[in-house]
């Protein structure tokens, strides 16, 4: 229904005492508005002239009209808002606030930006009508075909890229994967600690959630079989386990693999950092050891690209694409082309595999940076665990459990690290700060940078 001028009246004066239109602030043309609405000249013209004529609105002639810079309002208080996860909210911050030792975000200074802006330039002037209707819901086919590539020869794999699916980030991939393969009743377990956003969005969408403790050679598999054998899903990190970068041994993946084969339980293998090993011995992933097609490996260009690029991809089991397609065109969109296009290219011509190789070696030199700095700052206070991998240390606390504190501290100075102990879920906890170094470019720059809050933190510490 078309709206008469008392709807268009009420609904300007709504917006300007909410707020919404402000002082100063420029309508829309009376010839503009009528062609936008659909009605007669006549009818935007009788809704300004009442707004108009109470002061709301003021004619400037060539100007335009505009709403009353002159008018004072007295804004209702807005609702209070609900307080929410307030651990959930830090974390946020931490990781969309501008500032230094974000965690997961790639170097920024060494990109080939100048080939990646050639590439979608190449892109964009191919640009067909085919290109504008809905895109693929499991993603462009050539950039299925590359992935597939890639993970095959870079993870050991052994796909086809009719079994990849496309997905726009961490979030997706696992919301997809349980809305095609699980029941509100199946238990999944989670490791502990485990990333925290896949924790939060496990609990609002899992009744049933169980964690299983982690130590030195990753996922306490021995514990898993004890407790919960019955699970339906296991989520494990086996390459480079998020946050402590430990790497599941051997022996716990051939558990793992063997109790998924007699169980036939799903295991969801997130590879979220496998490309950045810093020593000769490439570690497979766990889902190269699967022979009976129980692991659903995910993996993600947030940490090898870019965050913002929001492509990630699972590799589906044979026995579940016709579910994933059909789930797939019940709740998804499908991504971009024309990013997916960029994505492609990069891959294909052989840009991605140049780039791993370079940030292999600039993140292992950056790593031992950091240490350094770490060393030579808090000589007393922290100590790291080396491991093979990773784009983030962990400095565990010499003493004491103040790593919520110890984090407000430093995000004070802009260091956006994270408290690990607000990755657990379960006792005891270990205690210490997760602290990212892939944008650091000296151990002079990372010590200038753990310098910021040395006083308070010493006074903490103390």
């Amino acid at each position: 229904m078309k709206p008469g001028y008392k709807a268009i009246y009420e609904r300007y004066r709504q917006n300007i005492q909410a707020g919404i239109l402000k002082p100063g602030d420029k309508v829309p043309a009376i010839r503009v508005l009528a062609l936008e609405l659909g009605v007669a000249r006549k009818t935007v013209e009788a809704a300004y002239a009442i707004l108009t004529g109470e002061g709301y609105l003021v004619s400037q002639g060539a100007q335009g009209t505009r709403v009353n810079p002159d008018l004072l309002i007295k804004h209702r208080p807005a609702d209070p808002i609900e307080p929410g996860d307030a651990t959930l909210g830090a974390l946020v911050d931490i990781r969309d606030k501008s500032g230094e030792l974000r965690l997961g975000i790639p170097s920024l200074d060494a990109f080939p930006y100048k080939k990646w802006l050639l590439l979608a330039g190449k892109s964009v002037r191919s640009m067909r009508p085919s290109d504008m209707v809905n895109p693929p819901v499991m993603g462009y086919a050539p950039l299925r075909e590359a992935i597939a590539s890639y993970v095959n020869i870079s993870r050991g794999l052994n796909c086809t890229a009719e079994q990849i699916f496309i997905t726009s980030g961490y979030r997706n991939t696992l919301t997809l994967i349980l809305e095609t393969l699980a029941a509100r009743t199946d238990k999944v377990v989670f490791e502990d600690p485990g990333y925290y956003f896949g924790k939060t969005l496990l609990r609002r969408s899992v009744d049933h959630l169980h964690y299983i403790p982690v130590d030195e050679r990753g996922m306490d598999v021995d514990y898993f079989l004890r407790y919960h054998r019955d699970a339906r899903f296991v989520i494990v990190t086996p390459s480079h386990h998020s946050p402590l970068a430990v790497t599941l041994s051997l022996p716990r993946k051939h558990q793992l693999l063997e109790w998924a084969r007699e169980t036939d339980g799903w295991i969801i293998e997130d590879d979220y950092d496998g490309e950045f090993h810093y020593t000769r011995k490439v570690l497979p992933a766990l889902k190269s050891l699967d022979a009976h097609d129980r692991v659903i490996y995910t993996g993600t260009f947030s940490k090898t690209i870019m965050p913002a690029l929001r492509i990630s991809y699972i590799v589906m089991p044979k026995s579940t694409l016709s579910a994933f397609k059909e789930t797939g065109e019940i709740t998804e969109n499908g991504q971009p082309v024309m990013t997916q296009k960029i994505l492609t290219a990069f891959l294909a011509e052989g840009h991605f595999y140049r780039h791993l190789k370079k940030m292999r070696a600039l993140y292992q030199a950056r790593r031992q940076m950091m240490l350094d700095a770490l060393s030579q700052v808090y000589p007393h206070d922290f100590h790291s665990e080396m491991h093979d991998g990773g784009m983030h240390i962990v400095a565990f606390l010499n003493k004491g459990t103040q790593d919520r504190e110890l984090a407000e501290i430093w995000q004070r100075h802009h260091l956006r690290v994270s408290p690990l102990s607000d990755w657990y879920s379960l006792s005891p906890k270990r205690y210490g700060l997760i602290i990212g170094y892939t944008n650091i470019r000296s151990t002079e720059d990372a010590v200038a940078l753990l310098q910021r809050p040395q006083q308070e933190t010493q006074t903490l510490l103390a």
